[in-house]
């Protein structure tokens, strides 16, 4: 399962900077401007693509966050926690208006 779950991440990785080439380099830097010169185009290369490489690494160093974070939390609940956790304390009573004078109080010795 841990593979499949690296599997689904590579994938979003790869749709997710595949759409952002295709919306930010050749929807704004690679297109056709009639009467544009080879400066503004060049100019504009460079800033699209200086935009294009800050949204791919903002968008994945967020994923890769996520994923980390949800591994590690998965680790410890489920391979960390089991092994050590013995579950033996106080039963968990709701709080309840009308069985506020019947609970024992815990400050006294019993």
């Amino acid at each position: 399962a841990s593979y499949l779950r690296l599997w689904a991440l590579s994938l979003a990785h790869s749709q997710l900077s595949e759409l952002f080439w295709e919306k930010v380099m050749v929807g704004f830097a690679l297109a056709p401007v009639p009467g544009q010169s080879t400066l503004v185009g060049s100019i504009k290369m460079v800033v699209f693509s200086f935009v294009w490489l800050q949204l791919s690494l903002a968008v994945l160093m967020c994923m890769e966050n996520l994923s980390a974070f949800l591994h590690a939390l998965r680790l410890q609940w489920v391979e960390f926690q089991n092994k050590f956790y013995a579950g033996t304390g106080h039963a968990f009573v709701p709080f309840s208006y009308a069985t506020i004078d019947t609970l024992p109080d815990m400050d006294e010795p019993q």
